[in-house]
């Protein structure tokens, strides 16, 4: 094969199918809808899971539970991988676990779980601890700094609510006066 020959034959704005028009084009006369039926009827279009009258698969598999899309993603990173990872006196936050490879993808919230063994003084940042980790970093030497994290969509509602009714009641106060 000779480089020349690589792009032969290969065009950058291929020009669209004309349907119908004659024999000689390979798509004429029926169009590549072929004879009869309700696919070659002008206009036809089916649903994506329509399955020619049988039950579609989406609708025969039984659905369990539900996806919470306003759930907040907790990542989980134990103790023992912390040590393996890091060096005592280190200083471990979200973007440190980052870079180690401990904490990959989007998460909302940081949890340090305490399986495992910890030997080294860390000073570990998160945004929640599990009660072993944090008598595992204790006793090591270390020191838990926990993160603000992200308001649950609820309770920014709720406040924004209470702060409404104060408004109001502070707005009701004066009209009296």
């Amino acid at each position: 094969m000779n480089i020349d020959d690589v792009h032969k034959g290969v065009t950058k704005h291929r020009s669209r199918n004309r349907l119908g028009r004659g024999p000689g084009s390979g798509n004429g006369k029926t169009a590549g809808r072929g004879h009869k039926g309700q696919k070659s009827n002008p206009g036809y279009s089916a649903h994506p899971t329509f399955q020619g009258g049988t039950m579609p698969l989406v609708r025969r598999i039984p659905k369990r539970g539900f996806n919470n899309p306003f759930a907040l993603r907790v990542m989980v990173v134990n103790v023992g991988d912390l040590d393996a990872a890091f060096e005592a006196g280190d200083d471990v936050t979200p973007d440190q676990l980052r870079v180690k490879d401990l904490a990959k993808g989007r998460y909302d919230r940081l949890k340090i779980l305490g399986n495992g063994q910890l030997t080294k003084r860390l000073v570990v940042s998160a945004h929640e601890f599990s009660k072993t980790a944090v008598e595992q970093i204790e006793k090591a030497g270390g020191k838990v700094q926990v993160l603000p994290g992200k308001v649950p969509a609820a309770h920014k509602i709720k406040a924004a609510r209470e702060a409404n009714r104060q408004h109001m009641a502070a707005s009701k106060k004066t009209k009296k006066k």
